[in-house]
């Protein structure tokens, strides 16, 4: 096998993996280098030349001219009777350059150069996959269903490049078929062994970033700012926006005509609520949009521990709070700061006695609403005696439930 013929060999995985001629030719140089050292334990007597133009390469060896009689290496060592044959103007200590043809090597060696080779070219690729998607980590990818397994999805896009998708990074919701085209972010790229493992996410407030870029021109233009996504995946998310230009509604222009523009973006996330606010550099303004559409009478900030109180009506606290807490929670996410709520009355104002579950005990409260008495007022309206021909309690407990509402009610 020739030099060429060797390179011709491997024509076809160049072709496959895109790898340049130049990029070629070095694995060649250096699997031939690898081969040399493993034949001979070094290369240094070795020059190994690429010719990428002529798609082909030389080896030469270069041979110590040596006394005659004191050769102890055939192989890197030259007699000086021998070289005079060649050249009667060689001396001794001098090197002698000759170009070893590849056959040369043997049938076994050759074979080896080219186990060498085939290494060598899947390190090159793993290396271009590797770089090639570091590059991509925080950006949407699309992938094709090949796998489902109980721990993780495994995607192939268009080019077979493998991308993982765990459990953890995928929306609750999420329901995969085989075949089936589904859009993720490179979250992360490193090597499992010798290969390059790319990990998606679904559930990455950076995935809701792209999405909003990609249906909405004007944050990706750069005419709306995206200042702070976050989310629940697959249940709830928020996100503050602003724009260079105060004539432009950031809201709006995110939300469009009836939802028509976050609607692909809702579709994508499982029907994730999204909630789109305008940012404000006033952290009272931001709180009070964060929450959304809910009555706050007043807030205490405390910005050097990050620390939030609202007063909110007592019918407005399921709202504040929000299914499972989301609300507060990701309106603390969004503006950096732990919200806390407050009941705020008036001496108008009452509270039902469900409100007191986490004071009274429940078996309590269903004594007074056995009678009508659902409110705190309409319990502390009625003094003790009559309270006790009313319920089956002990004093002791009906004035221990009096002083709890009282207090509520007083402060």
């Amino acid at each position: 096998m020739d030099s060429l013929a060797l390179i011709e060999a491997f024509g076809d995985f160049k072709d496959e993996k895109s790898i340049s001629k130049i990029d070629l030719m070095a694995i060649i140089e250096d699997s031939l280098k690898t081969l040399l050292r493993k034949r001979y334990d070094s290369d240094d007597h070795f020059d190994v030349i690429v010719n990428p133009d002529k798609g082909d390469f030389q080896i030469f060896l270069n041979k110590t001219i040596v006394e005659d009689g004191m050769s102890e290496d055939d192989d890197l060592e030259i007699e000086i009777a021998e070289a005079k044959k060649i050249d009667p103007t060689f001396e001794v200590g001098e090197d002698y350059t000759v170009e070893i043809p590849i056959a040369q090597l043997g049938r076994r060696n050759v074979l080896t150069l080219k186990q060498i080779l085939a290494t060598k070219l899947q390190e090159h690729n793993n290396a271009m996959l590797y770089d090639q998607f570091r590059d991509k980590i925080g950006e949407i990818v699309i992938g094709e269903v090949h796998h489902i397994r109980k721990q993780h999805a495994i995607l192939l896009d268009d080019d077979d490049n493998e991308f993982i998708l765990p459990k953890e990074n995928q929306i609750p919701s999420d329901f995969f078929k085989k075949g089936e085209s589904i859009r993720a972010i490179v979250d992360s790229v490193d090597f499992k062994g010798a290969k390059p493992q790319i990990i998606v996410s679904r559930t990455s407030p950076r995935f809701l970033e792209k999405l909003l870029e990609l249906e909405i021109p004007e944050i990706q233009d750069g005419t709306i700012m995206l200042k702070k996504v976050v989310r629940i995946p697959g249940e709830k998310a928020k996100i503050a926006v602003d724009a260079y230009d105060d004539r432009i509604d950031p809201v709006g222009a995110c939300v469009g005509v009836k939802g028509s523009r976050i609607h692909g973006v809702v579709r994508e996330l499982r029907n994730e609520n999204i909630d789109v606010i305008q940012w404000s550099k006033n952290p009272e303004i931001l709180v009070k949009r964060a929450l959304g559409n809910v009555t706050i009478n007043k807030i205490d900030l405390n910005t050097e521990q990050q620390y939030a109180m609202v007063y909110t009506p007592v019918e407005e606290i399921s709202k504040v709070i929000g299914k499972q807490g989301q609300n507060i929670k990701l309106a603390s996410w969004l503006t950096g700061l732990e919200i806390d709520v407050y009941r705020e009355t008036s001496e108008d104002d009452d509270v039902e006695l469900n409100e007191f579950k986490d004071e009274i005990e429940e078996w309590v409260i269903e004594e007074f609403k056995k009678v009508g008495l659902n409110t705190a007022r309409s319990v502390l309206d009625k003094d003790t005696e009559a309270l006790l021909n009313l319920v089956d309690l002990e004093e002791e407990q009906i004035d221990e439930v009096k002083q709890i509402l009282k207090e509520e009610l007083e402060s």
